[in-house]
Parts: structure tokens; C-alpha cells; sequence
């Protein structure tokens, strides 16, 4: 056993500098693990969004910088390698408890938020979520370069060249630590596991060296018995932990996903606060949601005796789909679909029976615009996912792409899911796109919903089209909701607030809608409140 640069007794172990440079390699590693695993802890409750990802990379930031700078000083103060991989033991047992404890936090911070902040609280929750959550952990392991750089550099002659090593090796481990959680073990296994297995690295690594400096054993064993622990315990807490209607709960690349079901429907959520993203109503009636007030738009486009060919963006698990080729049978409907989300296509046939005759295609919407060469009748735009709206599918260039795959006198649909009627909010700011490339533009709101459906066409006549064909829909429920969307739809005249692929600030305008609608909603807890106290929310 050698001695540090002060004199302290050296492992073996840290005698070839193999070692020093596996711990950088997984120290770095591990960051981008918790990184991601973040942005997938936190997507279900606060979104995907790129201010969430912008609160996410800013505060590990802040933690790793901080690290750096208390690690590069306490090993010029005390060199001690015991310390630093004890510091390893401490963040792996914090990380491995993220996905138990973290979901908790997040509800935590949310209802005291509810009753105390009054704007951004999507924001603010999110930043006070990770600062609780996840700064000390990568903070921890800010320290570990520093740390290594003073035990690997044995002169100043090979400095340059220790701490570049250092440097490749962390950088190597983060680029592994990027691919791996994403494509590998998070469509897996799950977010929850992929924190274990990363924790359980780091823990590796403290236990190894101690046990080469036959020293530590209670700290060893204060490390392993709770991740023990929280190994056993976190894969009974999913997101929606108090759900227990739930027949599936995954995760794949591009979605955390939940399946309800009932007696009368089946529900699929992409996320756990926000709502519902598609429905199968078992008895084969209509959905009652935004998608009966879009089967208006195949009556635009159509005369009776005539095909209609469809397209939907956003498929989901094809709830417009199967409604317009059930419903709509007269008109001799050919419906297809495109959908990102490969996990979901399984979903949409396992559980919500999409008749394998519809054909669903996985890929980016506008990326299958692109290399797509058919024209269709009616296009749905359904991919709007309450505040993740896709800036490359809501510019002018997406529209124009959309208008050039439309037929003479097609109708494009597009569902807009945050009802604000602010002058300058997102749903202005997507009409008047639209309307920039459309010179007939409808809109009409979907009864008991936040939700708005927008028709948009080249074609005069579409409106009188539709009207011309009320009296021969011979289903009462469908010919209720039509003369509904009739009594009920209003033309609407751009402005010129347009988004581009250059400029389109979807994300802020997002966050202020669904701050609007969430204050709304919450306005008779916070009175209850601020009259009550905490015993109101109780009970």
C-alpha cells in the first residue's frame, strides 16, 4: 500500500491508474443517466417541454459546477480517497431512492404550490422539484474529477496529459450514459430501474474500493442495506401510485404510458395530471370528446357518393381512426395514420382492437409529409399534447407542406387541446399560421372541453358542403353532434401572429396556457384555503 500526495495511506487499488480513470468513466456516466432519468420522472407530471429541459440541464449545471469547485478544494485541503468514494457511496444510495421517493416530492411540492404561488406553477414546481431532487447527488458527483485529478497526477511533467485522460473518460462514460437510458434501458425496463442500475454501478465502485483498503465496512454496509431496500420497494410505486384501475403502466422511448380500462371504455394516457390522449368505447359509439366534432371534416371535403381518403397525424391509438371507418361507412372511408410512438401502435391493437385493415406507419409526422407522395381528402392534425406542442409541426412551412397533400377542395383538421381565449395565447398564434395558409378557416369549441377543432381549406363551398349533407346522416348520434358543430362554428380571420420554423416559441406560449387553465381550475381550493386552512384540502 502506497500513501496520497499528504501522506494518507493509498489502496492498492489506486496504485495503477485504471482504476481512477473506471471511476470517471462511470462517475460520468451516471450523470447523463440521472439527467435523462429526469426528464422522464418528471415528463408524466410537468411535461416534456424545453423550458422542463431547460430547468432540468441548468440546475445539474449548477450542481456539477458547484462539485467541481468544493471538490477541487477539498482535495488540495485533504487528499483523502477515502472521502471521495464515500461521497460516491452517498450519491449512489440518493439516486437509487429518485424513483421512490421522487414521485412523492413531486406531489409534495405541487399541492404546496397550489395553495402559494399564483403564475408559472408548472415552472416553479419543476425547479423546485430538481433542486430538492437531484442537485445533491450531481453535486456529489462534481466532486469526482477534481478528486481523481489530484490522486492520478504523480507530476507536473504528465499533468496535462493525466487530466486529459480523466477528461475522455468522463466524456466516453457520458456519451455511453446518453444512448444507453434512452434506447436501451429505459424502453426496457423503465425509468425507475434505469436509476437503480446506475446507482447500483456507483455503489459498486465505493464497495470495491473499500474492500481493497480493507476499511469501511460500515459504511459499505450502510450503502447497501438501504439500496437493498429501495430495490425491493420502488417497483411497487408508479407514477400514478394511487391509481389501481391501471391494466398496463410502461414506459417506451418516446412516452411514459397508462391503459384504464372499464366497463364502458378504454383509456390511454400519456401522462399522469394531464388528461386523455385516446378512447375505445366498447359499445362502438361515439367518444363524446373532441373527436366526434372533427368527423365534420370528411363532410366538408365529400359529396355522398364519393371516396374519402384520410390521414391522421398524431394516431394515438387511433380512437378518429376507427370512428370515421365505422361511422362514416357510407362514404366509402380509407383512413390511415401516422404515429411516432412505436409502443403506442402496440398498444392501440392489444387493447383499444384497431382493425389491422387501418394502416399505421411510425414515424415523425412531418418527416412522412416529406417523403409521402399521396394527396388525401381530409388531414387530422392531432399531435398536440397539452403544453408539448411540436414547434416543427405548428410553423407556416408545416402548413404549406400540409395544404400541398391536401385535394382540390380538401379540409385540413387540427385539434387544438388549451382553450385560452387570450389575444396573444397559442391557439391565436395557430389559427393564424393556419389562416396564413388557408383562406377558409373555421373553428369551432368541443362542448364540455378545453379542446378547439380548427377546419381549414382552400375550397369556398366547404362550410355549405357540410351543411347539404346534415339531413342525410341517419345515425342520431352522429347527426346530434353535426348539427351541433353547425349551430356552433365561426369563421375565423388571421392576424398576423405567425409561427415559423425559425421562430416559434410554442413552449412559453404552451406554459402561459395551461397556467391559465390550471389557476382556473384551482381558484375554489386556494379560496378554500386561504378561508379553511389546510383541514379545507383535507377534507
Amino acid at each position: 500500500m502506497g500513501t496520497t500526495p499528504t501522506g494518507h495511506p493509498s489502496p492498492d487499488i489506486l496504485q495503477h491508474k485504471w482504476y481512477l480513470y473506471l471511476t470517471e468513466f462511470f462517475a460520468g456516466m451516471a450523470v447523463m443517466a440521472v439527467e435523462l432519468g429526469a426528464s422522464r420522472l418528471i415528463a408524466p407530471y410537468f411535461s416534456s417541454s424545453q423550458i422542463v429541459w431547460t430547468i432540468i440541464i441548468g440546475t445539474i449545471m449548477i450542481a456539477m459546477a458547484l462539485g467541481n469547485i468544493y471538490g477541487g478544494r477539498a482535495a488540495d485541503r485533504d487528499p483523502d480517497p477515502d472521502k471521495l468514494y464515500r461521497r460516491i457511496l452517498i450519491a449512489a444510495v440518493w439516486i437509487a431512492a429518485i424513483p421512490f421517493a421522487g414521485k412523492f416530492v413531486i406531489l409534495a411540492v405541487t399541492a404546496l404550490l397550489v395553495v402559494t404561488v399564483s403564475t408559472n406553477l408548472l415552472i416553479w414546481a419543476a425547479l423546485i422539484t430538481c433542486l430538492i431532487v437531484f442537485v445533491f447527488p450531481l453535486f456529489l458527483l462534481g466532486t469526482v474529477t477534481p478528486s481523481l485529478a489530484k490522486f492520478a497526477v504523480e507530476s507536473l511533467d504528465d499533468s496535462g496529459k493525466t487530466v486529459g485522460a480523466l477528461g475522455a473518460y468522463n466524456t466516453v462514460g457520458s456519451i455511453i450514459g446518453t444512448f444507453v437510458p434512452t434506447f436501451i434501458s429505459i424502453p426496457a425496463v423503465g425509468t425507475a430501474v434505469t436509476f437503480l442500475i446506475f446507482a447500483g454501478i456507483l455503489l459498486l465502485l465505493g464497495v470495491v474500493y473499500f474492500l481493497f483498503s480493507k476499511r469501511g465496512r460500515g459504511r459499505m454496509l450502510a450503502a447497501a442495506v438501504p439500496f437493498v431496500l429501495l430495490c425491493a420497494l420502488t417497483p411497487s410505486v408508479g407514477f400514478a401510485f394511487w391509481q389501481d384501475d391501471l391494466v398496463y403502466e410502461g414506459e417506451s422511448v418516446y412516452n411514459y404510458l397508462q391503459v384504464q380500462e372499464d366497463d364502458r371504455e378504454v383509456i390511454l394516457s400519456t401522462n399522469v395530471l394531464f388528461g386523455v390522449q385516446s378512447v375505445y368505447m366498447k359499445d362502438g359509439g361515439l367518444s363524446g370528446m373532441y373527436y366526434d366534432v372533427a368527423m365534420a371534416a370528411p363532410f366538408m371535403s365529400q359529396r355522398p357518393d364519393a371516396s374519402c381518403d384520410i390521414l391522421v397525424l398524431g394516431m394515438g391509438t387511433g380512437t378518429y381512426a376507427k370512428q370515421c371507418s365505422e361511422h362514416l361507412g357510407d362514404m366509402n372511408v380509407r383512413v390511415e395514420g401516422v404515429e411516432i410512438d412505436g409502443k403506442i401502435i402496440s398498444l392501440s391493437h392489444e387493447y383499444f382492437d384497431l382493425p389491422e385493415s387501418i394502416k399505421v406507419t411510425q414515424y415523425d409526422g412531418r418527416a412522412f409529409l416529406n417523403v409521402c407522395q399521396d394527396r388525401y381528402d381530409v388531414i387530422m392534425v392531432d399531435a398536440y399534447q397539452d403544453i408539448t406542442i411540436p414547434f416543427q409541426m405548428s410553423s407556416v412551412e408545416f402548413f404549406t407542406l400540409l395544404e400541398q397533400h391536401l385535394k382540390p377542395g380538401g379540409v385540413l383538421v387540427v385539434n387544438m387541446n388549451m382553450r385560452v381565449d387570450a389575444a396573444d395565447g397559442i391557439n391565436t398564434w395557430l389559427s393564424d399560421t393556419i389562416a396564413s395558409c388557408f383562406p377558409y378557416v373555421y373553428v369551432v369549441d368541443v362542448p364540455y372541453s378545453g379542446n378547439r377543432e380548427l377546419f381549414a381549406s382552400n375550397d369556398p363551398a366547404m362550410l355549405e358542403r357540410f351543411e347539404a349533407q346534415l339531413p342525410g346522416i341517419a345515425e342520431p348520434a352522429l347527426r346530434r353532434m353535426m348539427d351541433r358543430v353547425d349551430a356552433d362554428i365561426v369563421p375565423y380571420h388571421g392576424g398576423g401572429l405567425i409561427l415559423t420554423d425559425d421562430k416559434a416559441p410554442v413552449e412559453l406560449l404552451g406554459m402561459a396556457a395551461i397556467d391559465e387553465l390550471i389557476q382556473e381550475e384551482l381558484a375554489y381550493y386556494k379560496e378554500a384555503f386561504r378561508r379553511d386552512g389546510i383541514s379545507a384540502l383535507l377534507g
